[in-house]
């Protein structure tokens, strides 16, 4: 019974040590870690900038495959945020600031503490070199859970080389997996589309989209409109030279709709043409490498460039319906032949120059009251 009771002491003793111990470890970390990435500074910027993109390269998936995710309306740029729900607990990870192609801020919730991170994007020999740093406060189990972990600065730095090294392996893949093929001469059928104008820096083009695209969806879920194909975007102006993009992000839509005046929102309405097709399966970064293959096609096939049509890019398959960039499909559309030309605007070409053309898409100017409240959508960034 003697020997029961010294046991019984000495587990207690034991508890007692662990727990003086636990409390007197440093209730703070702080965690650099640098990978370079073998892709453009553009391109990992962007894929990290996307909260949709966090599932597939953070290595706490790994260690937590039943980890549930749950993503903001706008996963791109501050103020967006996603939040989880492991084995160890539920957090957020919100962003607080953010220079395009330079750097992200972070805030992170976790086990009701509160942690801060900065990544920035640096180019160099090979590549985009990624720091990641991080600091914030441990709980008590958190404390306990960094023991057994080589200490919290460990734990956490083993986190970022591991998640810094799959992001390496999924950017190498999915953003350098794609094909481009050229069509052929098509007729592109038209119709009524619903359509927010914007105007940025051709860097920002994407960026624009990924932030306007998924509140224009919004809009029509919430007043029961129905989408009658693959959002699309018909560029006004692509002036290289200038950096400046001038285009629509639109919708197909089956009737004409009627916005009040102010409205960031306008209905137009696409008359058939015919144009050269061309396919992209792979992210948007090699948008302009199958622009340039489309033109280069017209060249060399003594093909005649409508320069009063349409220019038109299709989103058949976007992030919208699968993650992976190295699936989606983008449908290139350059006008050949005639078209009957209504206002002035620039071809989306990719040479040193812009061209001075008109387009057959009509924009609607008619103002009634609206049968349902208008909108007012996100502002768009330059």
């Amino acid at each position: 019974m003697k020997i029961l009771k010294y046991i019984l002491l000495l587990i207690l003793l034991a508890v007692i040590g662990l727990t003086v111990y636990i409390a007197t470890q440093p209730g703070e970390y702080e965690s650099e870690q640098s990978r370079i990435i073998k892709a453009q500074k553009s391109v990992v910027f962007s894929y990290v900038n996307d909260y949709k993109n966090w599932e597939d390269f953070g290595s706490w998936k790994d260690d937590d495959p039943n980890m549930q995710f749950t993503y903001s309306d706008t996963t791109i740029g501050k103020g967006a945020f996603y939040t989880w729900k492991g084995s160890s607990g539920e957090g957020k990870t919100e962003t607080v600031f953010e220079k395009e192609n330079d750097s992200i801020a972070q805030k992170t919730t976790f086990s009701g503490n509160e942690g801060k991170a900065y990544l920035t994007f640096k180019d160099t020999v090979g590549g985009t070199k990624v720091t990641w740093h991080s600091q914030g406060k441990l709980s008590f189990m958190d404390k306990a859970y960094a023991i057994f972990k080589g200490g919290a600065k460990k734990m956490v730095g083993d986190m970022q080389e591991r998640t810094l090294a799959k992001l390496d392996k999924v950017i190498s893949y999915e953003i350098n997996t794609y094909s481009i093929q050229v069509d052929g001469v098509v007729q592109k059928s038209g119709g009524y589309y619903f359509q927010q104008k914007v105007t940025c820096k051709i860097s920002e083009v994407q960026k624009n989209v990924g932030i306007i695209l998924p509140s224009m969806l919004r809009f029509f879920k919430d007043n029961n409109i129905a989408l009658t194909g693959s959002p699309f975007i018909l560029y006004n102006t692509y002036d290289v030279p200038n950096n400046k993009a001038s285009f629509s992000v639109c919708l197909p839509m089956r009737e004409e709709i009627f916005t009040a005046e102010g409205s960031d929102y306008t209905s137009g309405k696409l008359e058939p043409f015919q144009a050269l097709k061309t396919t992209l399966k792979g992210d948007y970064s090699h948008g302009k490498e199958a622009w340039d293959k489309a033109l280069a096609h017209i060249k060399k096939n003594n093909l005649t460039e409508n320069k009063s049509g349409s220019y038109i890019e299709v989103y058949v398959t976007s992030a919208a319906q699968v993650k992976n960039p190295s699936k989606w499909i983008t449908e290139i559309y350059v006008p050949v032949g005639q078209s009957a030309p209504t206002e002035a605007v620039t071809t989306p070409a990719v040479s040193g120059t812009s061209v001075k053309t008109t387009t057959s898409a009509t924009n609607t100017t008619k103002t009634v009251t609206p049968a349902k409240p208008v909108v007012k959508e996100n502002q768009v960034i330059e």
